[in-house]
C-alpha cells in the first residue's frame, strides 16, 4: 500500500464513486482507509459526558483501499503510484502518469548508492 495519510484520492467504486477527498486514517493490516466525507453513516449516541444531549452523529466509516485511487498533485489526474530508487540511493514514490516524485519512502542505503 503506497498511499499515505493526507494523500488526495478519488473513489473509483461504490455509491460515492467519483468523489475526491483526503485520507483521514488508514489501517495497513486490514487494507482499509477512512476518506473524509466518503461512506458517511448516521450513528445514534446515548447521552454521556462527551455528548450530554446524545443524538445522531455523522461518522465516516472505512472503505477498502482497493476502492480508492491516488490523485497526483502535479498532473491532477488519478494515477497509480510506483517506487523507484534515486541516484543518491533513496527510494521515492512517483506518479506513473507524469513521472513526478511524491515523497521519500526510505532514506539512502550505502548498497544502493551510485556514488562510489
Amino acid at each position: 500500500m503506497r498511499i499515505r495519510k493526507g494523500d488526495k484520492v478519488m473513489v473509483i467504486s461504490g455509491p460515492d464513486k467519483g468523489k475526491q477527498s483526503r485520507i483521514v486514517s488508514l489501517d495497513r493490516e486490514s487494507g482499509q482507509v477512512v476518506v473524509e466525507g466518503v461512506h458517511t453513516v448516521t450513528k445514534h449516541v446515548r447521552p454521556n459526558k462527551k455528548n450530554p444531549q446524545g443524538g445522531r452523529l455523522e461518522v465516516d466509516k472505512p472503505i477498502s483501499q482497493s476502492n480508492v485511487m491516488y490523485v497526483c498533485e502535479t498532473c491532477g489526474k488519478p494515477a497509480k503510484l510506483g517506487a523507484r530508487y534515486l541516484a543518491d540511493g533513496s527510494k521515492e514514490r512517483f506518479c506513473k502518469k507524469c513521472g513526478a516524485g511524491n515523497g521519500q519512502i526510505a532514506p539512502a542505503k550505502k548498497s544502493r548508492s551510485t556514488d562510489k
